[in-house]
């Protein structure tokens, strides 16, 4: 069985780090931190410019909930025709209803915008208040995949949904399972669940080069400035070679 590596970069230096590491798709963000939000244009252009596998662009036009106004569903929707001249392979998308369901007129908008191109519905769908039901209405509206840790902090803790909804999606639709997937644990996953595709960050920082001449600070954070967060090669290279052993 082949198992799809989906690596999600913030950066042009980790979007470079995952595909030579040996990467099969990338998840195009900014904000990581935050969960990613939509990537600026001059960044998914230059991914394009330089990826030899697949792009998918997330479409988040703002941290917190999934709940979206028509205003922002617009701007969603603009993001995706944009995304879809420059050359994008597909988008990540997700919206709910403040009671935990699918968003099935948002979704509508956003799959007619996303036509011809690949979807994925994002973690959004953990929150969905009945997962089983959620599944069926992403399948009738023509999404490729589902991005999910099994409604658990960590994808490793549910399994066992994931294989429910596996079993239930049959081959009408992928369950791709992420959050805190590693190279350690990736083939456990895999053999609980029998999915096909594997999403993580594999994070890591490294130093800023700048010498610092003031005290001055552009984040909140304690070190927000001299470490600069990057996809880690050794992790995702260690989580292809355990995959495809």
């Amino acid at each position: 069985m082949t198992v799809t590596i989906e690596v999600c970069v913030d950066n042009i230096e980790s979007l470079e780090t995952a595909q030579q590491a040996g990467a099969d798709r990338i998840e195009l963000c900014s904000a990581l931190a935050l969960g990613g939000l939509t990537a600026n244009a001059g960044f998914v252009q230059k991914s394009l410019d330089l990826a030899t596998i697949p792009l998918y662009a997330i479409i988040r036009p703002r941290a917190g909930d999934f709940i979206y106004s028509e205003q922002e569903v617009d701007i969603m929707v603009s993001d995706i025709k944009f995304m879809k001249l420059l050359g994008i392979q597909g988008v990540v998308i997700g919206a709910l209803t403040p009671e935990g369901n699918i968003d099935e007129s948002a979704l509508k908008r956003l799959m007619t915008a996303s036509r011809d191109i690949g979807v994925t519905f994002h973690r959004a769908f953990d929150l969905c208040n009945d997962p089983k039901q959620a599944l069926e209405i992403l399948i009738n509206a023509g999404c490729e995949r589902i991005l999910t840790s099994g409604q658990q902090a960590k994808a490793e803790q549910g399994c066992d949904l994931i294989r429910e909804l596996v079993i239930q999606a049959g081959d009408r639709i992928s369950i791709m399972p992420g959050a805190g997937v590693t190279p350690e644990n990736a083939e456990k996953i895999i053999n609980l669940t029998q999915v096909t595709e594997l999403h993580l960050s594999g994070k890591t920082t490294r130093q800023s080069v700048m010498k610092p001449n003031s005290v001055v600070q552009m984040g909140t954070e304690a070190d927000t400035d001299s470490l600069i967060s990057i996809t880690c090669g050794n992790t995702i290279s260690n989580i292809v070679s355990a995959v495809s052993s």
